[in-house]
This record gives structure tokens, C-alpha cells and sequence, in this order.
């Protein structure tokens, strides 16, 4: 993980409304949309601005999904089209809809009067912020901050200093009423995701992304989160997966990261060579045949199949497709399948219930025995249980443990040592997995945002929170091929080993 995947992950994590906690106070984003359509309204009353030829206006249906209407065409359903899910309090606009823009080849200088030092900076698409000087007042732009995106070289600028525009195809905007700066930091990330769009005229793709916007007392706390940390980042350059500063300043931010570009793909390169997922999804499907037609195992009352077609995530479930673009969360790698985890266990069960005792026929894990991902085994008690019935609770290696209920609700345990027979407690769930998979690469997955978001929607609310084996089975997880799960395993645990030396 190199400082720039690091940095791509804090904008990533920023964007998404995960960075900061929202607050119920902020006044929603919804009427800071509004706030803006009324300014610009105004602007071309008086003749400031021009009237947007095709304006596009992005809100929520009564299904509480997005719609969007351009010009005079009827709203379509965008569900499919925006790149995540955002909180509530956000809302989803263009960035056409939300700036101004500044500067034409009327402020623009020619190459030639671009020096190395004068009295007025030079803006352009160069990597500087600053691209020269020149000494050509008339021409200065003094309508400050602006945000400014590179059509060609996709470079993103902050700027809040009078200058002078030094090329063409470098698109310059003022912002209106929102956070220029917040604007800034989503352009940097949306400028990433164009970087493996090829050669183009990149402004054209850009004014087609959809932007995440928060509420404007949010944009500032997202503002103020990331220049905590960005010097951080800045300063130290990731040795061997080590950021000392951040890990301390920040703690569980890094490892977040990590982990958020593990299962993303993002973490290490793939392999050409590798076979692909889709294959070791084939295997894994023969061998739960195998093991429902031996009757070990029972057969899924839902079987899960998801696949690509026209660009688009289909599943098919009880015999009937269905478009699930709305719930993917991120792009993956070719070689990669979306699978839900029902389809990768073999079995999903709920622990025994039985009183805990100092003597007994044999252990029994409680979600009070597991500390920090390993289980305490000298004061796991002991149980009296029907001999017919041990062999279905019986803890063996690589079994996940998943606290269904508590205040350790989704806490997850990778059963690795089982010193001595034993079963585990009732309100645990034991998942067990093809043995073609690997059991770490699915913890960690068990410990990412993408796995605790999931949990959230699917925890009923009650004075002790809880979450049931459908909602575990029913989680949408990224697969990669074999040899790159083994690979993903190897870094995280690499730098999150180096984490704990700090």
C-alpha cells in the first residue's frame, strides 16, 4: 500500500460519509440544493450568468431513490448509475449544477509570455499548482476559491490566490454556496476513478459523475478531518506498509484503509495467471452438491447465482432474475466474482443452549470467552450435552464464530486452535465454508466497512441488538481468485503486523 492508495482510501472513506459521523442537527442536503438552484435562478435574472441549456435536477422519489431530470425530459431512475449508497442527510448533484464557471480564452495567455518568475501565478493543467508567472494584470482572476479540473492530464487545483489561466482545455468553477474545498476533495477522488478511462477529453466524463453531497456543516467537519490528517500522510511515506504518525494519531483509520483496499482489489496487483473466481465458484458449487446428495449438508432454500450481462450485476434467485446494480457497492477486478456468503458456506448454524458448568462432558466457547481474536480457553466452562448431538456444534478449525446478539454484536472469531473438544454457546452462529477457500481472506472481509455496513441494515433495533443467520447468508462478498486471496492474506497481515509494533 503506497501513500497515493492511501490517500485514495481517506477521499474514498470522505465521499462515502464515512469519514466523520453525520449528525442529526445538520441542516439536509436537500435544502442546500435547493439554496443553490435559487442563487443560480437569480444570477442569470441579472444577467451574471448564463441559463443552463439542459439543467439537471437529481432527487429522492418516494421510494427514497434517486431520479434524474435533464431539461425537459421526463425523471429516470439513476439507482444503477451513482457509484454508492450516502447517508440520508446527503444528496446527489452534478457539478455543473452546483458551480459557475470562470475564465475563457479571453483571460487566457499565450505559452511564450509564461515566466519563471513576475508579479501574477500562472494556473494551468501542469502537476504545480502554480505553472509560472507572468506580468499581465488584465487578464487576472480575482472571483475566489475556485476548484479546477485538467481535461487532458486530469490534475485537480485549489485555488484561492488572484492568477491568470495559462492553457486551454482547463476547466475553472466557482462554487456556489457549498464548500469549495469539500468540491476540491471530491474532484481529486473522481480524478482516480477517469485515470483508467484512456486518453479523452476527461471533463466530458467528469461532468457526467455523479457528486456525494453532504450537508454543508458536514462538508466543513470532512474538510477539517482530512487536513488532520493529510500532513500525516504527507510527511511519512509508507516503508514496508508502515505510517507510524497516522497509525497513532488516528488509530483503526489505517487498518480500515488496509483492509478497505484488500477486498477492493487495490492492495495487490493481480495475476494473469491466476485462474479466475468464476472457476473456483464452480468447484465450490460441485462440492455442496457433493456434500447435499451424501447428506451432509442440506441443500439452500434460496440458491444465489449472480452474473454480469451488458454491463450490469444480475442474480438469479428461486428462478427469477433480477438487476442488483443498486446493491453493488464498488467495481472489482475482472478476475473477481460477487458472491453472497450463503453461497460460499457450507453450513450457517446457531450454537447450544445449555447452562455453563465447572465439570462436564465438554466445553462450550461463550461470546464472553473471545478477547481480542482469541479465545480465553482457560476459563471456557463446561456443558452437558446429548452425545447425538455433539458432532453439529463441534468447534473444528477454520470455523468463523458470530456474535448474533449483545453489545459484540458482528464480532467475528476465525477458529484456528482447538486445544480440546468443544462446542460453542447459543447466542454465537458457527459459518462453515468450502475448504478451497481461504479462511483468513474471509475474515478480513468480516472486519471491513463493507461487511459492518451490510450488518447494520440487517440489525434489528431492539434494547439488545441482534442480527440472525439470514442476514449473514444473504451478505454480498468480493471474491478473488485463490492465489490473490493468499496474496491479499500475506500484505494485510504484513502491515497490520507493523501496525502493532508502533
Amino acid at each position: 500500500m503506497n501513500g497515493q492508495q492511501l490517500k485514495n482510501s481517506i477521499l474514498q472513506m470522505a465521499v462515502q460519509g464515512k469519514l466523520v459521523p453525520q449528525d442529526p442537527n445538520d441542516e439536509p442536503a436537500s435544502v442546500l440544493v435547493a439554496k443553490i438552484r435559487k442563487e443560480k435562478e437569480k444570477l442569470v435574472k441579472e444577467g451574471k450568468i448564463k441559463k443552463d441549456k439542459n439543467p439537471s435536477y437529481i432527487f429522492r422519489g418516494t421510494d427514497n431513490l434517486p431520479y434524474e431530470k435533464v431539461g425537459n425530459s421526463e425523471p429516470v431512475c439513476i439507482a444503477n448509475q451513482v457509484p454508492f449508497e450516502i447517508p440520508d442527510s446527503w444528496e446527489w448533484t452534478k457539478i455543473e449544477s452546483i458551480s459557475i464557471p470562470v475564465g475563457n480564452k479571453s483571460n487566457q495567455i499565450l505559452a511564450k509570455e509564461i515566466l519563471n518568475q513576475g508579479k501574477i501565478p500562472v494556473v494551468s493543467q501542469g502537476k504545480e499548482l502554480i505553472d509560472g508567472y507572468c506580468n499581465n494584470a488584465d487578464k487576472k482572476i480575482n472571483v475566489l476559491p475556485l476548484v479546477m479540473f485538467g481535461d487532458h492530464t486530469r490534475n485537480v487545483k485549489y485555488i484561492d490566490f488572484e492568477f491568470v489561466i495559462g492553457a486551454d482545455g482547463t476547466k475553472f468553477h466557482k462554487i456556489v454556496i457549498c464548500n469549495a474545498k469539500y468540491i476540491f476533495y471530491w474532484m481529486s477522488y473522481a480524478a482516480e476513478t477517469l485515470r483508467n478511462r484512456g486518453y479523452a477529453r476527461h471533463y466530458s466524463l467528469l461532468r457526467k459523475c455523479y457528486i456525494p453531497l453532504p450537508p454543508l456543516n458536514e462538508q466543513a467537519r470532512i474538510i477539517e478531518m482530512i487536513e488532520r490528517i493529510s500532513p500525516a500522510v504527507d510527511k511519512y511515506e509508507l516503508i514496508d506498509g508502515l505510517l507510524s504518525d497516522l497509525n497513532s494519531t488516528f488509530p483503526g483509520l489505517l487498518k480500515k484503509s488496509i483492509l478497505q483496499e484488500g477486498i477492493q482489489g487495490k492492495l495487490v496487483p493481480q495475476d494473469p495467471n491466476d485462474e479466475p473466481a468464476s472457476l473456483l465458484l464452480e468447484r465450490i458449487r460441485e462440492e455442496k452438491q457433493r456434500l447435499i446428495k451424501e447428506g451432509k449438508i442440506k441443500k439452500d432454500k434460496h440458491e444465489s447465482i449472480i452474473f454480469r450481462r451488458d454491463n450490469s450485476y444480475y442474480e438469479k434467485l428461486d428462478g427469477i432474475e433480477r438487476c442488483i446494480d443498486d446493491e453493488i457497492p464498488f467495481e472489482i477486478p475482472d478476475s473477481w466474482e460477487w458472491v453472497r456468503w450463503g453461497t460460499l458456506s457450507e453450513s450457517i448454524q446457531y450454537g447450544y443452549n445449555a447452562p455453563a458448568r465447572d465439570t462436564g462432558r465438554i466445553k462450550m466457547v461463550r461470546i464472553s470467552d473471545i478477547q481480542n481474536n482469541s479465545v480465553l480457553w482457560e476459563k471456557v466452562p463446561y456443558c452437558e450435552i446429548n452425545e447425538n448431538d455433539i458432532d453439529t456444534y463441534l468447534l473444528k478449525s477454520n470455523d468463523i464464530l458470530f456474535a448474533r446478539t449483545g453489545g459484540t454484536v458482528g464480532k467475528s472469531y476465525l477458529v484456528q486452535d482447538v486445544p480440546e473438544e468443544a462446542i460453542y454457546a447459543g447466542y454465537l452462529i458457527r459459518t462453515r465454508y468450502c475448504n478451497q477457500l481461504n479462511p483468513q481472506y474471509l475474515k478480513y472481509f468480516m472486519e471491513s466497512e463493507l461487511y459492518w455496513s451490510q450488518l447494520r441494515e440487517g440489525t434489528i433495533a431492539t434494547a439488545q441488538p441482534n442480527c440472525n443467520g439470514k442476514t449473514l447468508g444473504n451478505m454480498l462478498v468480493p471474491l478473488p481468485p485463490l492465489f490473490e486471496q493468499k496474496r491479499i492474506t500475506k500484505q494485510i497481515n504484513s502491515l497490520l503486523s507493523s501496525l502493532k509494533t508502533l
